[in-house]
């Protein structure tokens, strides 16, 4: 094969591929929220639904008419449906998302539709079908949903090139704001919701993008236990305990034992070990372990066929919209319907009341059975919404004759007034639809939102420095022989550090450098101090210029540092005669004996000395060598 063909083959599978992954698998389509594989199981299950529970391992088997990609991913896309709580109605263990417990065999469990399914999911009249990957079915594109179920399931998917990462919403905050788009108001900022509860800090989430840190929900019982009631989304209690573990291994948080009561609701007793309080174990848990997580958010959907990077107000007008269009569909479509339902009530009374069947009691053929009839019918045709027509006439004449005799008079006069009542409120509701689309939604609102209160409380976390708490749990120590510096270096001086800290070498040859604390790391020979950098710290140095053999001397701090960098606390030509961390020492130095000298000894107080930076000249002591 020529490599140019090659090359063209391989671009054209690619781009098939990359689109099928992205529309087909891996990105929700923003019309009805769901990916491909959650609405054949939802399709499935109200092909199935007869209001009982079916099998799951029969739902699998029914949905896979329609989803090539087997049977284990279609029971698992089923199970996480479920537990979302919305559409799907569970019996039997479904899993524990709490304790990341999986669901039992797809043969032990049942599932079925819930109302709320049932009533804002399905409708025959909106769904266009299409054949199924085999061509022996036929699927919906997409379900006429008529809330916007992808802000209320969350999705998350990678797909080539692009992913998404939507996070879930409480419904009833979502539906109340789409009724203030709808009465014209400037619908409220949402916010994410999750079914685990926990804290959410949402300063840095931007309308469906941006990122949000989320932290269990912690309480005191005594200054040396805590109880997590709440954890995390996509955590679970097992794997919260297993980064504890991981942290206590470390030395980063320090905890005495870990006891797990978790059953339908969040357990975990905490004690914290020796010289540890409730306050300090608590920065340690959020800071070290799972306790405190941050999700990055990207809302990208499918829409109107193409990925689009979108927020959630968009997606909320975006499903608002579609409402309103759904709803004055349907009631353009039941008004043709009732407007039938009358013609056709008003036909059956005329040809009941005034007994026009007897007219073609003596009719032999067919056709002219039809044709006495409709001219029976002409003169009572102002009577009629439309003219009848030969359809109608057919299906009037397979009228039997029990029902002619038990016609009630009473009762279908009741019933045409109903359907006429019936008539003017749809025509109401065609006048109106945006009026219409508040009821609808204030009447879902009223019958399912107790069911699905808030439980992740909005509040704004602080920051916690992690140096400033961590466990000084390490032993620093310099070796004067080797020149090496380390955690696993013997040494005669050791300085207590974490695996925060950075730590501050300063040489004799007057130069100083930042290092990370690390296992073993060369320096020198020539280490005259080190210890933890703090850019604030004070240290004193006495040094003399090798040519006149005058003395200086001065307070410093380092400041700010690059990592690794070479700085100079020392002019060069100048020699080291004192380096000290202690601002309360006392200099004492003697002069070089000259004729005439008076004056042998003089001293100094290091705090009477003016704190310059690294690199500034000091103080000289004295006019004379020393």
């Amino acid at each position: 094969m020529p490599r140019s063909e090659l090359y063209r083959l391989f671009e054209e599978n690619f781009l098939d591929y990359a689109s099928y992954v992205i529309r087909d698998r891996a990105i929700p389509e923003a019309y009805d929220g769901l990916k491909p594989v959650q609405r054949r199981i939802l399709w499935s299950l109200k092909e199935m639904d007869d209001g009982r529970f079916n099998k799951v391992a029969n739902v699998i088997g029914h949905c896979m008419r329609y989803h090539p990609h087997g049977d284990q991913s279609i029971g698992s896309a089923l199970v996480t449906l479920a537990n979302r709580g919305f559409f799907i109605d569970t019996q039997g263990n479904f899993g524990n998302i709490l304790t990341g417990d999986e669901a039992s065999a797809p043969r032990y469990i049942e599932c079925r539709l819930t109302g709320l399914a049932k009533e804002v999911l399905f409708d025959d009249d909106l769904t266009e079908l299409v054949d199924s990957y085999d061509g022996r079915n036929r699927e919906p594109v997409v379900l006429p949903a008529r809330i916007p179920v992808l802000l209320m399931l969350g999705a998350e998917g990678i797909a080539v090139g692009m992913s998404t990462r939507i996070l879930p919403h409480n419904p009833v905050e979502v539906l109340s704001a789409q009724v203030s788009l709808l009465s014209g108001e400037e619908p409220p900022r949402l916010f994410p919701d999750f079914v685990q509860g926990g804290q959410i800090d949402a300063s840095d989430y931007s309308d469906g993008n941006g990122r949000v840190r989320i932290r269990a929900r912690i309480d005191r019982r005594d200054e040396k236990r805590l109880v997590i009631r709440e954890i995390p989304f996509n955590t679970t209690t097992d794997s919260l305990i297993a980064s504890i573990e991981a942290a206590s291994r470390k030395g980063r948080v320090k905890i005495a034992s870990i006891d797990d009561f978790t059953t339908d609701r969040v357990e975990i007793l905490v004690t914290l070990g020796r010289g540890i309080h409730a306050e300090e174990g608590l920065k340690q848990l959020y800071a070290h372990t799972d306790c405190e997580v941050t999700y990055s958010c990207n809302l990208l959907v499918i829409q109107e066929g193409v990925p689009l990077q979108t927020t959630v107000s968009d997606l909320i007008r975006y499903n608002t919209d579609l409402l309103v269009r759904h709803l004055q569909r349907q009631l353009e479509i039941r008004l043709e319907r009732l407007k039938e339902k009358v013609f056709w009530m008003k036909l059956e009374q005329i040809y009941v009341e005034n007994r026009l069947y007897k007219q073609i009691e003596e009719c032999a053929a067919w056709e002219e059975v039809l044709s006495r009839a409709l001219e029976s019918l002409e003169p009572f045709s102002s009577k009629l919404p439309r003219k009848a027509t030969r359809e109608d006439i057919e299906k009037l004449l397979t009228i039997r004759l029990r029902r002619i005799t038990r016609f009630d008079i009473d009762r279908h006069r009741k019933e045409l007034r109903d359907t006429n009542r019936a008539i003017r409120e749809t025509r109401g509701n065609l006048g109106d639809v945006k009026a219409y689309a508040i009821a609808y939604l204030g009447s879902i609102i009223r019958r399912y939102g107790d069911e699905h209160p808030r439980r992740s409380e909005l509040v704004e976390l602080s920051d916690i420095d992690t140096q400033e708490i961590a466990l000084k749990n390490l032993r620093l120590s310099y070796d004067p022989e080797t020149g090496f510096l380390g955690t696993s270096v013997r040494g005669d001086r050791t300085e207590a550090v974490s695996e925060y800290d950075r730590v501050v070498v300063f040489e004799g040859d007057g130069t100083y450098r930042v290092l990370p604390v690390e296992d073993k790391t060369f320096v020198d020979t020539g280490v005259v101090h080190f210890d933890v950098h703090d850019r604030n710290r004070v240290y004193a140095v006495v040094y003399r210029e090798e040519e006149t053999g005058l003395a200086y001397a001065k307070r410093f701090t380092t400041g700010g540092a690059i990592m690794g960098k070479e700085y100079r606390y020392l002019p060069e030509a100048y020699s080291l005669m004192l380096f000290t961390p202690d601002e309360e020492a006392r200099l004492e130095y003697w002069f070089q004996r000259r004729k005439r000298q008076r004056t042998f000894k003089g001293s100094t107080h290091v705090s009477d000395l003016r704190i310059l930076s690294a690199s500034a000249r000091g103080r000289r002591l004295a006019g004379t060598r020393v």
